[in-house]
């Protein structure tokens, strides 16, 4: 791995989010960029358990409309979001450490394990959505929750080296493109959609990350470094729309849409009023917005309605026509159904469908 000096992809002019300054023109409705018929409902990746074939026919038999890869963290180290993900990367490994993923010369065992256990996954869902068309999604780690997790060689966050981010956005790139390629050649009916999942973005953002120490934290990337790095990264998913997911409060809306998202996920209940402006120009400018309502980890679930009934009040704060609703919001748990009993996991997630149905039928 090249750890030089340098500056991370996508530097320049340093950026400021302003809302409503500079955000894209507005493009093709959600429903249309993405794919989904109907009332449209979802996971974000994770599911509890260690079976991927069971996993994968539950994905498959609840989400009808927008089904996706199921991850399992509970096999341990290499099906954990960050070890899944650094199997993806081209010519740069990764290894575990007592501290977390480190990276290294070689492919090693953690590595290897990482790829059979992905491929077993991807087995898996091909058996399940044999003749399936329409939307897919397939997740991943995006560049900058990544260069916070995973460590050089010295035990600092990648985060610390803009050489090490540099090679970590192009290895990532080049990884991803070869995954939905195979997704693609798998499902071959698919339209294969990708969800970045940056739950540390805001954090990098901030200056928050902490050094391996713990005592200081590593310096905030500028957020036109951070909006260039995400551009190149989802520029390689080609004609494949992406979301960007996060569960932090304060999800930086108006710069993942500047970098190329078509979507954006979230955990509802995070939200403040004061991105009230941010939600409503997504939502004109035409960006899905995968609502999380739908708590991760096992709770008694109110009425369908319900649980999307913040949404309708979001709606209607914003002023926009309540039949839109259901052309631009997926309905998601809040977040991953790893810590969740199955039974919960599924029952979550035919609750998404039904509230998401509730949302077409009943807008107001």
């Amino acid at each position: 791995m090249n750890a030089s000096a340098g500056e991370i992809p996508g530097s320049g002019v340093p950026g400021r989010e302003i809302p409503g300054k500079d955000t894209p023109a507005k493009g093709p409705s959600a429903k249309a960029a993405f794919g989904w018929s109907g009332p449209a409902a979802t996971g974000v990746g994770s599911m509890p358990g260690t079976d991927a074939r069971e996993a994968a026919k539950t994905v498959t038999g609840s989400l009808e409309a927008l089904p996706y890869l199921p991850e399992l963290p509970a096999r341990g180290p290499g099906a954990d979001m960050i070890g899944r993900t650094a199997g993806l990367l081209v010519e740069m490994y990764a290894r575990v450490e007592p501290s977390g993923w480190r990276f290294g010369d070689r492919p090693g065992r953690d590595t290897r394990r990482a790829w059979s256990w992905l491929r077993e996954d991807l087995d898996a869902l091909e058996e399940f959505t044999q003749g399936h068309e329409g939307p897919l999604k397939v997740q991943a780690v995006g560049p900058w929750t990544l260069a916070a997790a995973l460590e050089l060689r010295n035990g600092e966050a990648a985060l610390s080296d803009p050489g090490a981010c540099r090679d970590l956005v192009g290895s990532l790139a080049e990884g991803l493109s070869a995954h939905l390629a195979e997704v693609r050649r798998r499902v071959p009916g698919a339209r294969v959609v990708l969800q970045l999942d940056e739950p540390s973005l805001t954090s990098v953002l901030r200056g928050q990350v902490k050094s391996a120490s713990g005592y200081r934290t590593h310096r905030a990337v500028d957020r036109a470094v951070a909006e260039g790095a995400l551009r190149d990264v989802l520029a390689a998913a080609g004609d494949s729309p992406v979301l960007v997911h996060s569960c932090a409060p304060d999800v930086p809306f108006a710069l993942l849409r500047r970098a190329g998202a078509a979507g954006v996920s979230f955990d509802f209940d995070l939200l403040t009023e004061r991105e009230d402006e941010r939600i409503g120009e997504a939502a004109e400018g035409g960006t899905a917005l995968f609502a999380g309502v739908v708590p991760g980890t096992d709770t008694g679930l109110s009425d369908p309605a319900g649980s999307v009934m913040g949404v309708r009040t979001l709606w209607r704060r914003l002023g926009l026509p309540p039949g839109t609703l259901s052309e631009s919001v997926v309905v998601t748990p809040s977040c991953g159904l790893a810590g969740a009993s199955p039974g919960y996991a599924r029952a979550a997630l035919a609750h998404c469908v039904r509230a998401a149905r509730s949302l077409a039928d009943n807008p107001e």
